[in-house]
Formats: C-alpha cells, sequence, structure tokens
C-alpha cells in the first residue's frame, strides 16, 4: 500500500512507519518534529510567527482583524508540496488538528487530503474533542484536565486543550468525521470516550521499535539511579509537580544510595542517552494507560512510574506490576519509591515483566499488520 501519515507525536508515527515499511508498504510522513524532540519527518513543517516579537504582531493581528498568520504560513507550506501528497490508498492524521492551524486554513488542507486520496483514518492519540470533553464532563476521570479544575494551570497555559470545546473545532470535528472511514484509539484513554461511537474501529496499541531497544537486564550495584525528564510546556499536566516533591523526600531519605538525573526540554536523542543508566524513570500520572516515552523505558526493561491503572491491568489480563501507577500523591509516591530502593531485585523482576509486556502488546510489526488489516476492511 502507499500510505501518508501525518503528524507526530513521541515517535508514534515514526515507529508504525518502520513497521510498514518492512511489511512492504510505501510510507511517506509529513508533519511538524514534535517540537523540542525534533523526530525526523519526510516533509517537515514549521511553525512560523510563533516566538518573539513577530509573535506579538501575529496575536495583535488576530485580535484586530481574526487572521491568524501562523496558520496562513502554515497552509502555504502545505500548498508549496501539495503535489506529494495526493493518490494514497491510505491516509492518516495524528489528531483532529494535525496541521495546528484554525479552522479555515485547517479545513482546507483536510480538503485537499480528502478529496486527492483513497481512504482517511483519524488517530486518537492526544487532546482532541472526543477525549477533552468527555474528561470535562467526567471530571472523576484521571486525565490532564484534573490538574486544570483544580486551579493548577492557566487558561492561557492550557490553550492547546481548551481550544477543543471552542465552536469552531466542534465543526472541525464533525467535518473530519464526516469525512474519514474511521477513527482509532492508540490507548485506554481515548478508547473510553470513544466507546459507541458509530465511526470508533478499536484501540490498536502504540507501536515500538524493538530493534531499536534489544532486551538488557538491568544491572544494579551501588546506587540507584532514578530520571526525571520535564517538559515544562507540559509541566502540570504529567504531574511534575509531584514527582519532583517526592525526589526532594527520596533524596535526603536515601543520598547514600542513588543518584538522580534531571532534564528539561531536551531533544529526543539527548533525552535517551540520559536515561540509558537509569533503573526508575518519572513519567506522568494523570490517566489510565501509557505513552510512547514510558513504552520505550518498558522496552529496556526499566521500572516507570506512570499511567497503569486497574482499567489498564484489567484489559491485558495483568496479575503482576508492569509499570507503576503513578498518582497525585506525594506520600504515595514516596512510598513507592522507597519500596523498590530498599528492595532492588523488585526493580530487575518488574523490569523484566515490562519488557515482556511490551513484546506480547507494543511490537512493531504486529501493530503495523493490525492497521494495514483496519485499513483494508473499512
Amino acid at each position: 500500500m502507499k500510505i501518508l501519515l501525518i503528524g507526530e507525536y513521541s515517535r508514534l508515527h515514526n515507529s508504525l512507519k518502520e513497521g510498514l515499511l518492512e511489511l512492504g508498504n510505501e510510507v511517506t510522513l509529513l508533519g511538524f518534529k514534535d517540537g523540542f524532540k525534533d523526530f525526523p519527518v519526510d516533509f517537515p513543517l514549521v511553525k512560523k510567527w510563533d516566538y518573539g516579537l513577530l509573535k506579538k504582531v501575529k496575536v495583535g493581528v488576530l485580535k484586530l482583524t481574526g487572521f491568524d498568520i501562523s496558520s496562513y504560513l502554515t497552509f502555504k507550506q502545505f500548498q508549496q508540496n501539495q503535489q506529494h501528497f495526493q493518490g494514497f490508498d491510505v491516509v492518516q492524521l495524528i489528531n483532529e488538528n494535525s496541521f495546528f492551524c484554525d479552522y479555515q486554513h485547517e479545513k482546507k488542507i483536510l480538503n485537499y487530503l480528502f478529496k486527492n486520496n483513497k481512504k482517511v483514518f483519524l488517530l486518537s492519540a492526544g487532546d482532541d474533542y472526543a477525549y477533552v470533553n468527555y474528561n470535562f464532563n467526567h471530571p472523576e476521570n484521571p486525565s490532564i484536565v484534573k490538574p486544570y479544575l483544580a486551579g493548577k494551570i492557566a487558561d492561557k497555559d492550557f490553550s492547546n486543550v481548551l481550544k477543543f470545546r471552542k465552536k469552531s473545532f466542534k465543526k472541525l470535528h464533525d467535518f473530519i468525521y464526516q469525512n474519514i472511514q474511521g477513527v482509532i484509539a492508540t490507548d485506554i484513554d481515548y478508547h473510553i470516550p470513544l466507546q459507541n461511537h458509530s465511526k470508533y474501529l478499536g484501540l490498536i496499541p502504540s507501536p515500538i521499535n524493538l530493534t531499536k531497544f534489544p532486551e538488557n537486564e538491568l544491572k544494579i550495584s551501588d546506587r540507584i539511579i532514578i530520571f526525571h525528564g520535564i517538559n515544562r510546556e507540559s509541566y502540570f499536566k504529567k504531574g511534575n509537580n509531584y514527582f519532583e516533591k517526592a525526589l526532594e523526600v527520596i533524596k535526603q531519605k536515601y543520598a547514600n544510595q542513588i543518584d538522580i538525573f534531571v532534564t528539561e526540554n531536551v531533544p529526543y536523542n539527548d533525552y535517551i542517552n540520559r536515561y540509558n543508566q537509569a533503573h526508575i524513570v518519572l513519567d506522568q500520572l494523570y490517566g489510565h494507560d501509557q505513552g510512547s516515552n514510558a513504552l520505550e523505558a518498558m522496552a529496556k526493561g526499566k521500572v516507570v512510574f506512570t499511567n497503569a491503572s486497574e482499567a489498564f491491568e484489567k484489559r491485558y489480563n495483568l496479575t503482576e506490576k508492569v509499570a507503576v501507577n503513578a498518582m497525585p500523591d506525594v506520600d504515595y509516591l514516596v512510598t513507592q519509591l522507597s519500596f523498590l530502593i530498599e528492595n532492588p531485585e523488585e526493580i530487575k523482576a518488574i523490569g523484566k515483566r515490562a519488557r515482556k509486556f511490551i513484546e506480547k502488546e507494543h511490537d512493531y510489526l504486529k501493530i503495523a499488520e493490525y492497521f494495514t488489516t483496519i485499513w483494508l476492511n473499512n
């Protein structure tokens, strides 16, 4: 098949592309490089007028006229190469707002893709209309909406989530769903809001290219290494404030037994290199299921503090931990970390189970096969 993947989140489409290529497909990846993470893209888009003085001018023009310069410039970038984005058997959008444009320009780009390709599918792999609105309507559900409702995140810092509650994005959502063959969730958090929707085709777990993560048993000598990677843009959304407070306690309690590595806003390759030596990785704590960063760490046999709720354990019929279910509770996090530091053999045991879980449920070749089956049958 000839496949166009649009957008990138945490290497999801890169891993899927690698699996699809192994299966003999022709694959093109179009989109942004996921900010500072700088993932490879065949046709990279650059968000312009988004920093410094130009951003201030853009905001002023938007307030005065309603015209979004960044959206227009993204549309022009697409238009310049649009001959490369037609004639595909399958197009897959990573999100309802894959091009980060306003309604007017996003719809123009999508209209071209719908008219000039055979089938278009949508992933629910991040914030979108269904996910965001479900969690505002169900505040008890563990999600990124919780810290916002608790007053920890200002509206301006939550704008990329709140936009999906606007009328224009409801219109964009409706337009996309009228034209796609179906929507696929990449984990339980996105599966829950889509259940019983007529266009929902089911959950396909995120792919992990295991050839990039050879099995390597954790070695623990004198000290246990804890890694905490921080993305300032999603600081509260990921629960980093709870992790940092827990680490302050752990640092004092086990000063002679641990090393703590912290990074902020580094490119993907730097991030990976810095956490390779870690035994424990602190990822995120609002949700049911893991994202790509946690899955890659689990593939390396590390103990990851991440989303691993009862719903996740039930979905995969797990009877033993493959990750630590992180929660917004400092005392709980301290207790969980303390247990592992005092019982290093448990770190090795969980790490081994984590690796086996990834091999069974997230292998990129199996996942690529699942996607091609869904695409062909719908």
